[in-house]
């Protein structure tokens, strides 16, 4: 099924271009009237293989039937109430997730987007604390509200005068680039945390509040954070009597090879928030923490009443992704396909010395390039060629379109992926890897 386009292409991008606020990036000159399972249409009849999942979020497959069909109900019989009401889809929801997650983890709230849930998590450790200080990594991403876009480091800083006061920073543990490296040469990301630890404990006015930070850095340039990272990083937090924040937005229900990826790390969060994967494309997101801090900050009177908080539509949705990614094993595919993705993608950096770096975990991976391997040196003209050569062979692999984000393709196709779909699409990047040569870099 796709939706009815009337206008011509010219008259659709006219319209477009002249009412349409630009919100940094461009927009891909497709126009998309369908989608389907890995792929979207055009109204032209392109079919495009989706290896970003839309904005990493169509976690099994766009257009899902049995979410269609929940979506329908719901919009139908119980679309939208008063928040200080509650349903029965937001009561399951919560009910699953605490019993997939271990103690620590009891409570929950829904809300609509990761920006949002940040928001969420950032009050309720300012709250429980009684401090104000917020520590992110360098190269994070944490959305576009007040206090999510303080500690987001990755880009959109600048233009817009004073963030929110309290905003600390780590370097982003970067195994490719980092220039701490052990006498072996190997990554000595350890003594890169204390030494920047050191620098924030000197920039501090004593009032460390929490520590946030993704599992996996996507907008980074999908940077896995190496193995005990985690568990140093609770642990300096906990020597500073702060929360630590885990924001899944992207690596929660299976993307990243588990349910979560920092409980498989072998840590549980203070706080953890889930958005982007949890509502398949549409706006539902979470927070959860522990009974203490839920108590806590609700005699200290925390206060987060939004419009669409816990509302039953998303809330139902939310509840039928977390059934389907158990009953089909999709954690188990996650890592599977996740393993034959990099295994191809080191086959072609064998073929093509461009490819400086293959990285991931589960079904996020990132392919860096570069000019030269032993230089490093970032090729932002390739990337873009080749993006734009990989569209047009049907593959959408490129969320690389702000350029802040680099030259690391950012790719995570939904987790439903078959092993037929992964090597198409590998085919594809091959292909284009091909023309693009073959046409002169």
């Amino acid at each position: 099924m796709t939706v009815s386009c009337e206008l011509t292409s010219s008259d659709f991008w006219q319209k477009a271009d002249s009412t349409l606020l630009n919100f940094g990036g461009t927009f891909v000159r497709e126009i998309i009237v369908g989608s389907k399972g890995l792929y979207v249409y055009t109204n032209e009849g392109k079919k495009i293989l989706d290896f970003t999942s839309g904005q990493m979020s169509c976690l099994i497959g766009h257009c899902n039937e049995e979410i269609g069909e929940v979506i329908s109900n719901y919009a139908y019989n119980l679309d939208h109430i008063f928040s200080g009401m509650l349903c029965p889809p937001v009561v399951d929801l919560a009910s699953k997730l605490s019993a997939l997650t271990p103690e620590g983890l009891d409570r929950s709230v829904f809300l609509s987007t990761g920006a949002e849930s940040n928001e969420c998590a950032i009050k309720l450790a300012k709250t429980y604390t009684g401090k104000f200080e917020i520590v992110g990594l360098s190269l994070s991403w944490h959305g576009m509200t007040g206090n999510a876009n303080s500690c987001t480091y990755q880009s959109g800083r600048s233009g817009h005068g004073p963030t929110v006061p309290g905003q600390l920073v780590l370097p982003a543990p970067n195994e490719y680039r980092s220039i701490f490296r052990h006498p072996d040469g190997s990554y000595d990301w350890k003594t890169e945390l204390l030494y920047g630890w050191s620098l924030v404990d000197a920039s501090s006015v004593g009032s460390l509040a929490a520590v946030i930070l993704e599992p996996v850095l996507s907008s980074g340039g999908m940077l896995v954070l190496p193995d005990g990272y985690l568990k140093e990083m609770k642990h300096q937090c906990e020597l500073r009597g702060m929360l630590l924040i885990v924001d899944e937005a992207q690596t929660g229900i299976g993307r990243a090879g588990s349910m979560f990826a920092s409980i498989a790390s072998g840590v549980v969060p203070d706080i953890l928030t889930l958005s982007k994967t949890l509502g398949n494309g549409l706006p539902l997101s979470a927070v959860m923490t522990s009974n203490k801090i839920a108590e806590v900050t609700q005699e200290k009177g925390f206060l987060f009443y939004t419009t669409h908080v816990n509302d039953p539509i998303p809330a139902a949705v939310g509840s039928k992704v977390l059934d389907i990614v158990i009953r089909d094993n999709l954690v188990e595919n996650s890592i599977q396909r996740g393993v034959q993705f990099r295994e191809g993608l080191e086959a072609l950096a064998e073929t093509y010395p461009w490819i400086g770096n293959v990285r991931g975990k589960g079904l996020m991976c990132g392919m860096e390039l570069v000019k030269d391997k032993k230089t490093k040196e970032p090729y932002p003209e390739l990337a873009s060629k080749l993006a734009a050569k990989m569209m047009s062979l049907g593959l959408s692999a490129n969320l690389i379109a702000v350029k802040s984000f680099g030259t690391t393709f950012r790719m995570a196709p939904p987790i439903s992926i078959t092993q037929e779909e992964m090597s198409e699409g590998l085919r594809l990047i091959e292909e284009a890897f091909k023309s693009v040569v073959a046409e002169g870099i």
